[in-house]
């Protein structure tokens, strides 16, 4: 379950016992006089048996014309024995035929830990995919096979259960204090080592990663490897507070960026799970990027900070509260969104038909609009990119008016045609065939309507740009 370079999947878990925590030991912390590490021991013999290995088997499609031995990136499962694609010609000889598929039996390992008596399991949905069947392995060598009860893969999180009783179950961390710099523990499985400790801290929070996720991770320095993924990450009171689920890796190893769930987000998933067998996301219906000190002076923001909406979605909820392209969403529901990641982590975290009050920046003001959910099966709010380069001097920008057979190709009614980008345009990555549709947020309908905004602007512009079915705004810093 892990890749190799970028972001890859891991574990993660969860409970519902009250168990007293486990108190670690500690020295005050005083000029000059050293702090006694917590005494982890405690939370692996109280809690280390509440935490289980996961045996998964199923079976994946391959292609029949995939590289087999002895071509790179594509070693037999036999150690490149010499006679693998003898065999498999055979095999074709007899019926099997090219440029079609099979099925490849899989395995899989991960963790979890349990978070009922009854025998209820968290772990994550990675580690369940495509599967077949599903062996929990409990610290005792009880083996029982479990049934999935539903996955989420935005969140990541999956819940099992197991038909057992009286089982003990891990304390949950419901006060969310955890805080940067705190001493965390992880017990899980890596490579199939059963119940292995690794303790480090808590390197940031609310961490949003590019793979369209809805959770705001907790990132640490804990030692996660493949095969902990669905485990447990414990505070010094011996409470979960999150479930391992990523790590960012050059190698597929563990290079200290290790990422998990938090544990009210997994419950809040659990929840729906048990309830329905599944779980619906909230939908704004809008795309958003970052603001960057560029944007941020375009848009005389005091801060670059916010979600700054680049399109809305016609018909979304997004719309139908009256949201524009160039709206900075800087808060919802009073929490503040510092990047555009925060947005997707917060609102999908939601429920559909959940009202949510967005505390946005609109024409170098603030304002407050009131917006009802749609459900994210719709359609998944998106997360634009874009260019921070930007040059000096004039924006560099050669227009003409569109033709009416030109707006209904782009499917707008106004703005204007880029001919030719130069200088701190072409720098900010404005390309010829470009369609200009707004400067800092106003429409744009004329050149001559362009060339008094640009000269009306300061030491930088927002030119809202729309390639193909994409929109986007562009920092240009004018110098």
């Amino acid at each position: 379950v892990i890749g190799g370079a970028g972001v890859t999947a891991f574990h993660a878990e969860r409970a519902h016992a009250a168990s007293a925590p486990v108190v670690a030991t500690s020295v005050s912390a005083a000029p000059n006089v050293p702090v006694a590490l917590p005494n982890f021991a405690q939370i692996v013999q109280r809690y280390g048996p509440a935490v289980v290995n996961i045996s998964v088997t199923g079976s994946t499609k391959v292609s029949d014309d995939m590289p087999m031995a002895g071509h790179p990136g594509s070693p037999d499962p036999f150690g490149n024995d010499p006679f693998f694609e003898f065999f498999r010609q055979f095999q074709q000889g007899q019926g099997q035929q090219q440029g079609g598929t099979r099925e490849v039996p899989t395995r899989a390992e991960g963790s979890g830990f349990i978070i009922s008596p009854e025998g209820l399991i968290l772990t994550n949905a990675h580690v369940v995919r495509n599967a077949k069947e599903v062996t929990v392995k409990l610290t005792d060598r009880r083996e029982f096979r479990a049934k999935v009860l539903g996955a989420d893969p935005k969140t990541d999180i999956a819940v099992l259960k197991i038909d057992a009783h009286n089982l003990l179950v891990v304390a949950l961390d419901r006060t969310s204090n955890l805080e940067v710099g705190d001493w965390v523990l992880a017990i899980g499985s890596p490579f199939g080592f059963e119940n292995s400790v690794s303790a480090g801290i808590v390197s940031a929070k609310g961490r949003s990663l590019p793979d369209d996720s809805a959770v705001p991770f907790i990132q640490t320095d804990v030692a996660v490897n493949p095969g902990n993924s669905g485990g447990p990450l414990f505070n010094t009171r011996g409470e979960v507070v999150g479930i391992n689920s990523q790590i960012y890796s050059q190698t597929g190893g563990f290079e200290g960026l290790s990422f998990a769930i938090p544990i009210n987000v997994a419950l809040k998933m659990e929840q729906k799970i048990v309830a329905t067998g599944k779980v619906e996301h909230a939908r704004l219906g809008v795309s958003v990027q970052d603001v960057n000190q560029t944007l941020a002076n375009s848009f005389k923001l005091a801060k670059p900070e916010g979600a700054l909406i680049a399109s809305v979605e016609n018909g979304s909820p997004a719309a139908k509260a009256g949201l524009q392209s160039g709206d900075v969403i800087q808060s919802v529901n009073g929490k503040a969104i510092v990047s555009s990641g925060d947005l997707p982590a917060i609102i999908g975290l939601d429920s559909p038909g959940d009202t949510i009050k967005l505390g946005i920046w609109r024409k170098d003001a603030p304002l407050t609009v009131t917006a009802r959910l749609g459900n994210a099966n719709d359609k998944t709010t998106q997360v634009a990119s874009s260019s921070n380069t930007a040059g000096q001097g004039k924006i560099g920008l050669t227009l003409r008016p569109l033709q009416s057979d030109e707006k209904q190709q782009a499917g707008v009614d106004h703005g204007l045609l880029i001919e030719d980008a130069s200088g701190p345009a072409a720098m900010a990555g404005v390309q010829s065939g470009d369609v200009l549709l707004a400067i800092d947020g106003t429409p744009i309908r004329s050149v001559d309507q362009a060339r008094t905004a640009v000269a009306h602007s300061g030491k930088s512009v927002a030119l809202l740009i729309q390639r193909g079915e994409d929109k986007i705004f562009v920092p240009v810093q004018l110098g």
